[in-house]
């Protein structure tokens, strides 16, 4: 996929997080992997979403340097640029402060996996990553250090926010949805008492079905 293609691509997805309540203002933001390029498409810093276009998506190295583009990449760049370089089959990268999975995060809590759609998306708990700040690689050591290895594509940095990965741009979308999804869920579950859990076996087994066997088969 060409870097034109890609910067299209981007704001479409960027629209979908405003689509499903993810950001507010100019907050959050998603990349992508140039395939066969040491490079990788990020979201401007401080641009407002109505106002992106393929045009003021930025290109930049997996040092987080700006290569291409009109603006300044997005404060979160060097956290993007640390995930692409250490987990080179990771295609895309999105972050938010969505509510209800930030407040997870805010209380350094893992949300635990409860739900058959946990299971199916996660395959496990959405873990809790340290907490960084802002501005250089901190961010992104904690995020590897803490997915490498681990089924779930989505990760809570404590006091901060969401972050997802993917082999695609659009995967690392759909993680971000449905972390917000499931953290809201088990939260209300959480008023009404402790959820029950789910056998790890069956967490295994509904994690496999999900990922090897829903939806259509490939052409």
């Amino acid at each position: 996929m060409s870097v034109d293609q890609l910067r299209k691509d981007l704001v479409g997805l960027h629209e979908e997080l405003i689509r499903w309540g993810l950001v507010v203002w100019t907050a959050g933001n998603v990349s992508a992997r140039v395939p066969d390029e040491d490079l990788f498409v990020i979201k401007p810093s401080g641009i407002s979403y109505d106002e992106l276009t393929p045009e003021s998506m930025v290109v930049c190295d997996l040092d987080g340097r700006l290569v291409d583009g009109a603006y300044a990449p997005s404060s979160d760049t060097a956290a993007h640029a640390y995930v692409y370089r250490e987990m080179p089959e990771v295609g895309g990268v999105v972050h938010t402060h969505s509510t209800y999975a930030t407040a997870w995060a805010a209380r350094g809590e893992a949300v635990p996996c409860v739900l058959t759609a946990m299971a199916d998306e996660f395959g496990a708990e959405i873990p809790v990553g340290p907490f960084a700040l802002i501005g250089n690689d901190d961010i992104g050591k904690g995020i590897v250090a803490t997915l490498r290895g681990h089924r779930s594509p989505a990760v809570l940095m404590r006091n901060h926010g969401v972050f997802t990965i993917g082999t695609s741009a659009r995967a690392a979308v759909k993680a971000a949805v449905m972390c917000e999804d499931v953290a809201r869920t088990v939260h209300i579950a959480r008023q009404l008492g402790e959820p029950l859990p789910i056998a790890q076996s069956d967490i295994d087994k509904l994690y496999d079905r999900y990922q090897n066997v829903y939806g259509q088969p490939s052409p």
